[in-house]
């Protein structure tokens, strides 16, 4: 007989959306006011059947008054017992997608709460160090894999290496690196797992890229 399905499931973007709304006391017509999303939008995405992009994150967080990486907050538990038996089919589809000029970031299995191994599959458009800005650190280490082009790595203490398609690098996060696409290639593709004992990782991944939003928006024309 088959073993029945846990109660205490991870929670979804959808049910953590309902739980925003209940705190305040909105119904969705007044959340779709709030925050500029469409009703129907909103409805589908509390059901699980739509998942919202970066951009769309960041207007929710924007125009509710809060940082977007609340949204993925959960309410401490401080007697709870350690998660065991947890799993996630990755779905692009219902992946947090980050879609810049320069790259954009799939994150894959976001249903699940406090992770400590990030799943990401990146398209790197970046070409320069300028068009990239200033290198990335974060907490714990990653591993990625080219999956098409290639890929100049470049970090904080070593020189800048080129990897093909079937190569891969394990680095340090808390050195500063950058991912660039090499010359020949329009674009490469990447896929990575970033792994910490901090359960913020997420959270910090995010704030990282809001931080560079706000960078690239300062940044005049040219």
């Amino acid at each position: 007989m088959p073993s029945p399905v846990s109660s205490s499931a991870a929670p979804t973007l959808g049910l953590l959306l309902r739980g925003l709304r209940a705190r305040n006391g909105w119904t969705l017509k007044e959340m779709s006011a709030r925050s500029g999303i469409p009703v129907s939008t909103l409805s589908k995405v509390e059901h699980d059947r739509l998942t919202l992009t970066y951009d769309k994150l960041q207007q929710l967080s924007r125009r509710l008054g809060m940082r977007m990486s609340e949204l993925f907050a959960e309410d401490g538990d401080e007697g709870e017992a350690p998660v065991t038996a947890r799993r996630s089919i990755g779905d692009l589809a219902h992946s947090v997608r980050v879609e810049t000029p320069n790259y954009d970031y799939l994150y894959l299995c976001t249903e699940l709460r406090r992770k400590r191994m990030i799943p990401v599959l990146a398209k790197v458009r970046a070409r320069t160090l300028d068009q990239f800005g200033p290198l990335v650190r974060h907490a714990g280490e990653e591993y990625f894999f080219v999956v098409s082009g290639r890929v100049v790595v470049h970090t904080e203490f070593y020189d800048p290496v080129t990897l093909d398609t079937g190569q891969s690098m394990y680095i340090d996060s808390t050195m500063g690196h950058a991912y660039l696409v090499a010359d020949g290639c329009d674009e490469a593709e990447i896929l990575g797992v970033m792994a910490s004992g901090d359960d913020e990782l997420m959270r910090s991944l995010l704030d990282i890229h809001e931080e560079q939003r706000l960078r690239s928006a300062a940044m005049p024309a040219l």
